[in-house]
């Protein structure tokens, strides 16, 4: 009779976590819980205070440089345009980078230094032109606001593209479209949405 020999398994050890990243999560977590009312609401003034934003800055910083551009006033809907400093070699336009924050539908905007940071990297490393969305929240504004506010961001720089010498910098046949965490879901809805209207340049 043949004997079988079970090897022991040993489970994986979960990877550690910074101190930093601790940090930085107990401080994320208690900010959101200040400022969610027990009705669902969210307390937009104490947001604002709590929230670590940055204004746009068109001198170069860390070699790239951002501009603010409004869509739509009555709505709050606007996007930052990231701009590398530095020009490509060969003059040729850079590829353009629709961006859309994370933050549960709820919580941070396109000036969040987090995703300020993100941008500014973005432009500078792959380099690309990166229009940061700042989409309406909920609750205040129940969905499917999010996915109508990018449809407009891209119909605005598709239609108004070269009416800015700093859109004019991009090629919006190269546009890509990313997100992180909800904005990964706006990606995808925004997306559909533009390819089933038959799209345009971006």
């Amino acid at each position: 009779m043949a004997s079988s020999s079970s090897s022991s398994v040993v489970p994986a050890k979960a990877p550690s976590m910074s101190w930093t990243a601790r940090i930085a999560m107990v401080i994320l977590t208690a900010t959101t819980d200040l400022a969610c009312r027990r009705n669902g609401t969210v307390n937009r003034r104490l947001l604002s205070v709590l929230d670590d934003s940055v204004p746009a800055n068109p001198s170069p910083s860390r070699g790239v440089r951002t501009v603010d551009f409004t869509v739509d006033a009555s709505r709050g809907l606007w996007f930052r345009l990231f701009i590398p400093s530095t020009p490509p070699a060969d003059s040729s336009p850079l590829p353009m980078v629709v961006f859309f924050h994370g933050g549960g539908f709820a919580f941070l905007s396109a000036a969040s230094r987090a995703y300020d940071a993100v941008c500014r990297r973005f432009a500078r490393k792959l380099p690309a032109v990166v229009a940061s969305v700042n989409y309406r929240l909920a609750p205040e504004h129940k969905c499917p606001a999010p996915y109508a506010d990018g449809l407009d961001v891209l119909r605005f720089l598709d239609e108004n593209g070269g009416g800015s010498p700093d859109i004019a910098l991009a090629d919006l046949s190269s546009t890509f479209l990313v997100g992180d965490s909800a904005g990964g879901n706006i990606v995808h809805h925004v997306a559909r949405r533009w390819a089933g209207a038959g799209g345009g340049r971006a």
